[in-house]
């Protein structure tokens, strides 16, 4: 059994009477990837939220690295070791590609005293950064690109920019939330051997529609609907659910 990096129990959030997440458990392992599917609505991006901390549960326990962590602030968990990426893509369009991991790699560096000087210093001299830096980019596929503005690429590379720059932060557990929306297939492709790529030294909880990458990447699969999980298991499993087949795949899967 691969190590158990985060564990998240009975997860319950209510906005008024309505319970958007109830009573869900996840459990993310290193070399593993979870898949949580499920239709529009079902409660995805929320359980991301408060895995990440972007949402503090109304119940329930999260445990991140043997830290709790459930109702701390997001860069808290951060640098707890959880990464995330989002729906959006969320990086600086005007900067370079390199720019934007190493933004993203600073945020790691640790000082000591504060010294009114360090505001002079060149951020490319920071000990570490490049190195995080070229690592993730290399990591991402993203090398060849680190010069270009991010603007510039396209959109599968702005997605995979992302990635590289929550790599920059050192996290030993990924949250990505539909990391191939609005990709082409051969996009698609490239997103997919970079997850296969990155997952031995992870744990990554995957928010998914693309089934077809879904039953290629997932190690576990857990089916939400109306904020309930209906079913989880491998994906072998799941798929021969009759109720996860009524509630969302349908026959062709």
């Amino acid at each position: 059994m691969s190590d158990l990096l985060l564990s998240a129990q009975h997860l319950t959030k209510r906005f008024g009477g309505l319970a958007a997440v109830n009573d869900v458990s996840v459990d993310l392992f290193r070399d593993r990837i979870h898949a949580v599917i499920g239709p529009n609505g079902a409660g995805k991006s929320t359980l991301t939220n408060l895995l990440s901390g972007d949402l503090p549960p109304t119940i329930g326990q999260i445990t991140l690295n043997g830290a709790h962590t459930a109702g701390k602030k997001p860069e808290t968990i951060s640098r707890l070791g959880l990464g995330r990426s989002y729906q959006k893509t969320n990086i600086f369009l005007p900067f370079t590609v390199w720019d934007n991991v190493r933004l993203a790699a600073q945020s790691r560096e640790r000082h000591g005293p504060w010294n009114p000087l360090r505001w002079l210093s060149s951020a490319s001299a920071m000990p570490g950064v490049n190195e995080r830096c070229e690592r993730a980019l290399e990591l991402a596929g993203l090398t060849a690109r680190a010069h270009t503005v991010a603007a510039t690429i396209s959109h599968g590379e702005q997605r995979q920019l992302e990635i590289a720059m929550t790599l920059a932060t050192e996290p030993t557990v990924l949250l990505l939330d539909e990391p191939l929306a609005g990709m082409g297939q051969a996009e698609a492709e490239s997103m997919v051997a970079l997850l296969l790529r990155i997952k031995k030294d992870h744990a990554m909880m995957l928010v998914e529609h693309d089934m077809d990458a879904v039953f290629t990447l997932a190690d576990q699969l857990t089916v939400m609907v109306n904020g309930q999980v209906i079913a989880t298991g491998t994906p072998a499993e799941v798929r021969a659910d009759a109720g996860v087949q009524a509630a969302y795949l349908g026959e062709e899967h």
